[in-house]
């Protein structure tokens, strides 16, 4: 059975990191964007990362330019519009494909173990939230409109399951 530590991304600053060294803390995956209707969640995501983190939470951003070309920079434009605009200090990873033929494997995973609506894989947009425990499996999938601050009781809630 795969684990999202079997998993590794390439960071908004190119190094490579496996997903490994996030073991026993809960994640939230987040595919986001720059220029999206849904970009604001930036500040509730980072509002749930500063709270949350000390207890074991770490929300991880993957940028995505396949809705509506919404993030069209490049990495350090990405970081910049995510550090000044924002002041994000959750992890943040290089731009991938979230969907089709180049998807990033994690996200071929993400989606295979909490397919969406009517039991689709497709991310339909920005800001699709997956929520995984501190076992490394997928919890619950969660749409673009899902607010982060929504999230928080589910969140806490894999925060006090034990590890495996």
């Amino acid at each position: 059975m795969s684990t999202i530590y079997d998993f590794s991304a390439r960071d908004i600053h190119g190094a490579d990191q496996p997903l490994a060294a996030y073991r026993g803390r809960v994640l939230l995956v987040v595919n986001v964007a720059s220029k999206c209707g849904f970009t604001p969640q930036y500040s509730g995501l980072e509002e749930l990362y500063r709270a949350l983190r000390d207890d074991g939470l770490t929300v991880l951003g993957f940028p995505c330019d396949q809705f509506g070309r919404q993030e069209p920079g490049n990495e350090a434009e990405i970081l910049d519009f995510c550090t000044t605009q924002y002041d994000i200090t959750f992890p943040l990873f290089a731009k991938i494909d979230v969907n089709g033929a180049n998807a990033d494997p994690l996200y071929r995973w993400l989606k295979g173990e909490k397919p969406g609506v009517f039991g689709t894989e497709g991310i339909k947009w920005n800001f699709t939230k997956f929520l995984v425990g501190r076992d490394g499996q997928v919890i619950k999938r969660y749409a673009p409109t899902d607010t982060p601050a929504g999230l928080k009781d589910d969140i806490v809630r894999a925060l006090a399951a034990p590890a495996a």
